[in-house]
C-alpha cells in the first residue's frame, strides 16, 4: 500500500545508496531500524550542493526530499516492503547553511511532509533540524532516521 502511494505521487525509489565510508546504510536492532544519513544522491551524483541560505530555500528543500526519498529506498532494501513499517519514530535532518541562516525547520519540511504522504498517521515523528558547517561531498543536506518495523 505505501509503494502505491509513492506511485501515485510519481516517486519511483532508487536503489537504496550504497555508503561512501566504513560503515553500512542500516542497522536493525530489536523491531528498530536506524538508517544512516542520506545525502542527496541520485544516480551516484550529489544533485544538490553548497551552503544554503534565504536565497536558496527552495532548492534545499528539493535536496531534503531526495535525502527522505533515498531513506524509503533504504527502508525497503532492509526490510523488502515498505508496508512492514509501523511508524517513522524520527528524522534528524542537518542543513549546510551560511551561519546567518536560521530557517533549518523549512528546509527540511519536504521530508517530514513526505513520510506523512506515504505512511498516513505512522508517518508523524518527532525531529531536529539543525544547521552545521559543512557536509559530506558538500551536499546541502543530509537525513538520517529511526524507523519502527513489524516483520
Amino acid at each position: 500500500m505505501s509503494e502505491d502511494k509513492l506511485a501515485s505521487l510519481g516517486i519511483t525509489l532508487p536503489e537504496a545508496p550504497v555508503p561512501a565510508g566504513n560503515y553500512i546504510p542500516a542497522v536493525k536492532t530489536g523491531n528498530l531500524l536506524f538508517i544512516s544519513g542520506q545525502i542527496p544522491l541520485e544516480g551516484g551524483k550529489v544533485t544538490f550542493t553548497g551552503k544554503v541560505s534565504d536565497d536558496n530555500l527552495e532548492t534545499a528543500q528539493k535536496s531534503a526530499k531526495v535525502c527522505a526519498i533515498n531513506i524509503l529506498a533504504q527502508i525497503k532494501r532492509e526490510l523488502g516492503s515498505l508496508d512492514k513499517v509501523t511508524r517513522i519514530v524520527r528524522l534528524s535532518g542537518f542543513v549546510n547553511s551560511v551561519p546567518e541562516f536560521a530557517m533549518q525547520p523549512k528546509v527540511i519540511n519536504p521530508a517530514s511532509d513526505l513520510m506523512f504522504e506515504v505512511f498516513g498517521e505512522k508517518g508523524k515523528h518527532s525531529r531536529i533540524a539543525v544547521g552545521v558547517a559543512s557536509l559530506p561531498l558538500n551536499s546541502m543536506t543530509e537525513i538520517d532516521a529511526i524507523v519502527e518495523f513489524a516483520e
